[in-house]
């Protein structure tokens, strides 16, 4: 059977909220839905119209269980458009618009609203193990000198909390945070932090510049419940220098570490949101068309060299589509950390490294520097774990609609040790 074109009709993403220490005011399918409300309310069609909804989120709050449903009954699909969840780590809103693709390319769908939300700020603080069994030992004393044997075992370490988001960035295979795994990118490379400090001021100032020039429209207002509006990411330092990151210490390892916050991403609440169609629904609807997807390619390595999936994943998606390096015009790596997008830069340009790693005869190219993440990344606006995969995939189309670029690529890479990359295209049906 011919597999068929999928479309990119259109997209939005929320402003991204830097998490401040507490709850933000946004929940997850919050977020989602006034991403989503805006961009349906641009569409000719009713969101009883879709096929499907399917959306990225790795932490979704105890209330919000398949997220993708509430999502798509609060944005009024209807009790009849089926919705569901997929989590592949930082990845997960990159693999809600490959499900979308597959769905789409095969026929068995013509419309499905796909993209990837999350609220870190609300990631839950836990009970450990220790108090968990002593209130289920609690819960069955029935007589009061049970009850007060059983206080008399109460330890002050009982309360102490688990932070969920500390253990979701750690692998637990490996026994590394996702830092660690970036200080281990900064030695096999020899990325200095001078280089990474540079790389993470350049993001700030890339997109502070493109906002300035009005170059990232892919961003709605929201709405707080104050009402207030909220136009912007709110992460992004304007005013960085190589002065001010080199004050700043290594987090992930304090004594030899070249990892710090601001050579990092920042811990964000966001949603990225995009409208994907077949030639069908196009014609049907009268659609606008932002570019196409192409082509997705997925892979895995060592989870302790996680943040270079993207080397492993671009090869062999270019391969298979008779590309090379210099035939993709834009490029988008995710910055999980400034050295992880260095690293996998260095490593399609190593002789050893494709030879040993990814079994090729030769490096595989350079990627310029001047086509890849031109307005910036997450370093500076932050990486909400669910949406980064479907943010990029985005940005890219929308940078290439303003360029008329015909070819881009947007990778990621994935905790865990995984690794994903998009092929797409520009221009109209």
């Amino acid at each position: 059977m011919k597999k068929r074109k999928v479309y990119v009709v259109d997209g939005l993403r929320t402003p991204f909220l830097k998490a401040r220490g507490k709850r933000g005011t946004f929940s997850a399918s919050d977020l989602a839905v006034q991403a989503g409300r805006s961009l349906l309310m641009r569409m000719p069609f009713q969101a009883t119209d879709l096929d499907e909804v399917i959306i990225g989120c790795v932490m979704p709050e105890p209330n919000e269980a398949n997220i993708a449903r509430i999502i798509a009954l609060r944005l009024g699909a209807g009790n009849y458009v089926p919705a569901w969840t997929v989590q592949r780590n930082c990845a997960s809103g990159m693999q809600a618009i490959d499900a979308a693709r597959l769905k789409i390319m095969s026929g068995e769908s013509d419309l499905i609203l796909a993209g990837g939300t999350e609220a870190m700020s609300r990631a839950p603080l836990l009970m450990n193990a220790t108090l968990v069994d002593w209130l289920a030992d609690w819960r069955g004393a029935k007589t009061v000198p049970q009850k007060l044997g059983m206080l008399s075992k109460v330890r002050p370490n009982f309360f102490a909390p688990v932070i969920a988001i500390l253990q979701g960035l750690t692998d637990p295979i490996v026994g590394l945070n996702m830092g660690q795994t970036a200080e281990n990118l900064a030695f096999k490379f020899g990325v200095s932090r001078e280089e990474m400090d540079a790389f993470a001021m350049e993001s700030h100032l890339k997109i502070s510049k493109a906002m300035r020039n009005g170059d990232m429209d892919e961003i709605m207002n929201m709405v707080s419940n104050s009402g207030d509006i909220i136009a912007a990411d709110d992460g992004v330092r304007a005013d960085s220098t190589m002065e001010k990151l080199a004050k700043l210490s290594a987090v992930f390892d304090r004594v030899y570490g070249l990892v710090t916050a601001g050579n990092s991403a920042q811990i964000t609440d966001g949603a990225a949101m995009l409208v994907l169609a077949s030639d069908v629904a196009v014609k049907k609807y009268k659609l606008p068309v932002l570019g196409t997807i192409d082509d997705v390619q997925w892979a895995a390595l060592e989870p302790e060299f996680m943040g270079l999936g993207p080397a492993y994943a671009i090869p062999p998606l270019l391969q298979r589509n008779n590309m090379g390096v210099d035939d993709v015009q834009a490029w988008e790596i995710n910055e999980a950390f400034a050295v992880q997008v260095q690293a996998n830069v260095l490593a399609l340009n190593d002789d050893a490294f494709c030879q040993k790693a990814l079994g090729l005869d030769a490096a595989f190219g350079v990627i310029a520097p001047e086509k890849l993440n031109r307005e910036g990344g997450a370093i500076a606006i932050g990486h909400p774990i669910g949406a980064s995969g479907a943010r990029i995939v985005l940005h890219i189309l929308k940078g290439m609609q303003k360029r008329g670029e015909q070819k881009g690529v947007a990778a990621i890479c994935i905790g865990g040790g995984q690794g994903g990359a998009v092929l797409v295209s520009g221009g109209a049906a």
